[in-house]
């Protein structure tokens, strides 16, 4: 049986409507840990239904460290100036700032790696493992079990968020396509340092 304290902290922990909050609940049995991980779910498979709607809005949002040494610049859209002037949008693209600024991602996606970058990687580390004496075959597995960790790393929808290791930044950006009801796309983002 789901209580209305339980339905009020799901509801302020993730901002869904009331009627959501106690379905979600209902099918995880009252437990909110799981119905924040059916929730995770639903949002990924919500995202990847309206994922082809046009993004003709959105915001630039910036963030320059207290150090003033590191900047970041987000170029993020979504589908109504509603949604844009939306607070929780502000907040996700803030975090996305805070993200480039602190992890330093090089490309949007791992898909956006030119294969020219990736031979360059390739090289350094098969010149790494050449004197192991490990076997031909083992060491390619190596190396591109390496290079998959690597491309992962310098993508920014594939990354750890820094505040949740346990969320990508392609599954934050879901849960807010998912509570916000509409396609959210980074078009392009710089990170500048001194």
């Amino acid at each position: 049986m789901v209580n209305i304290d339980q339905i009020k902290q799901l509801r302020k922990e993730t901002g869904l409507a009331i009627s959501e909050c106690k379905k979600v609940l209902t099918e995880s049995g009252g437990n909110i840990e799981k119905a924040k991980e059916i929730l995770r779910k639903w949002g990924c498979n919500f995202a990847r239904k309206i994922g082809e709607r046009a993004t003709t809005q959105g915001i630039i949002e910036s963030y320059i460290h207290p150090n003033r040494k590191i900047g970041a610049l987000l170029d993020i859209r979504c589908e109504s100036d509603f949604v844009a002037k939306s607070e929780d949008f502000r907040n996700l693209a803030h975090e996305l700032c805070l993200q480039i600024a602190a992890m330093n991602p090089l490309f949007l996606k791992v898909e956006d790696i030119p294969e020219k970058f990736l031979d360059g990687e390739r090289k350094i580390y098969r010149k790494q493992f050449s004197e192991s004496g490990k076997p031909q075959k083992i060491i390619n597995e190596i190396v591109e079990e390496k290079l998959k960790k690597y491309k992962e790393e310098i993508s920014l929808l594939s990354q750890p968020w820094i505040k949740d290791e346990s969320k990508t930044i392609k599954d934050l950006i879901s849960e807010h396509i998912a509570k916000l009801g509409e396609n959210i796309v980074v078009k392009s983002f710089a990170r500048y340092e001194i």
